[in-house]
């Protein structure tokens, strides 16, 4: 997979300077590149760590002056991150899986598979299940009855896709990602302790035990195109209406999306989010990491969450929400910086007390 300096730049948009020939085997930081390697040091924080490696080209900011820094070759980009998109795409040497169908992989006859799909060791394909063109199914996946793949999926090993779940094209899936399980929903023959315990915020009666009957999950999933999808993340099944991912949305690792959850185009969902039932997320929404939103409610386009926020209420578009319970970061910061100041407070209103006590008149 050796490439050339100008061959990577002009794959890439950018611009190839001095021996724009040599041949780049891999990607690698800079301070463990070797001579065949390509270092990227696309800030002038990582120029010093070229001394360290044995980098002969790399990719570097715009402006720099690599020749100082001893480098035969470099690629410049006035976006280097995004330029690494295309860069790590060419790079990539896969996970390896053959082409074709593997002999012990279980494939349905009323499964309709399209041109050039390829299917692991131990995969199954259910009964009505339709994979589109160019697909590649790893080893140990399953594709449930009637579910729908549209063309050039990638589905890592164990991912599990459910009964009647529809996914669009360019679908990416990690190890482990569970697609269309049931959602969790049980319900008590009676009034339970959580409907009084939410409508009374906690001032209720003491309650009894009560058992809990499941509700099924009748509907399914529906993602749309360009979605990718972390290993050990989970979206459940809508309980009537489907649960719905719009296009382009990117969920990082151990992500829970609830029943009934509408998410609109464009997201970016980061590790150990999790979304309850029935909300409803816009679109070009970020949640940071450990984000949870409350069941049955909205958050508007653009928003941002910082790390851990809890969002109990309903978010306008375009706000950055931080902290439990979530308010605007600004707001949250400053609450913060006020809380840092209490003891000082209490210090500074001691010290003033034992004064006007001591000097109060006698009775």
């Amino acid at each position: 997979m050796n490439h050339s300096i100008k061959d990577i730049a002009a794959a890439l948009g950018a611009e190839a300077f001095g021996a724009v020939d040599l041949l780049i085997a891999s990607v690698q930081e800079p301070a463990s590149a070797g001579p065949d390697d390509l270092a990227l040091a696309m800030d002038p924080k990582y120029a010093a760590d070229l001394t360290a490696g044995k980098a002969r080209a790399a990719m570097v900011w715009d402006g720099a002056d690599w020749q100082a820094m001893g480098l035969e070759a470099v690629i410049v980009s006035k976006r280097p991150r995004f330029t690494m998109s295309g860069l790590t795409t060419m790079m990539d040497r896969g996970q390896g899986y053959s082409a074709g169908i593997h002999p012990s992989a279980v494939i349905d006859p009323a499964a309709i598979l399209g041109a050039d799909v390829s299917v692991g060791p131990l995969a199954v394909i259910a009964a009505g299940a339709q994979i589109g063109a160019g697909s590649v199914i790893g080893p140990q996946c399953y594709v449930g009855a009637d579910a729908v793949l549209g063309a050039n999926a990638f589905l890592r090993e164990h991912v599990s896709i459910g009964a009647r779940v529809r996914i669009g094209d360019r679908f990416i899936a990690q190890p482990g990602a569970r697609i269309g399980g049931d959602g969790f929903s049980f319900v008590t023959a009676e009034r339970s302790g959580i409907e009084a315990a939410r409508e009374s915020l906690g001032d209720q009666q003491e309650t009894k035990a009560q058992p809990w009957t499941r509700i099924h999950s009748l509907g399914a999933v529906v993602i749309g195109d360009d979605v990718e999808v972390g290993s050990t993340t989970t979206i459940d099944n809508g309980t009537i209406r489907d649960t719905k991912i719009g296009n382009g949305c990117k969920f990082d690792n151990n992500s829970q999306i609830g029943h009934n959850v509408v998410i609109g185009n464009d997201c970016l969902i980061c590790g150990h989010v999790a979304v309850a039932g029935s909300s409803r997320v816009g679109n070009n929404v970020v949640l940071g990491g450990m984000t949870g939103i409350s069941d049955n409610i909205f958050v508007g386009d653009r928003v941002i969450t910082g790390g851990a926020t809890k969002v109990l209420s309903n978010v306008p578009a375009g706000r950055v929400m931080l902290g439990y319970p979530a308010i605007q970061m600004d707001k949250q910061i400053e609450l913060y910086k006020l809380l840092r100041r209490l003891p000082r407070l209490f210090r500074d209103v001691a010290g003033l007390k034992n004064p006007v006590s001591k000097d109060a008149p006698n009775d």
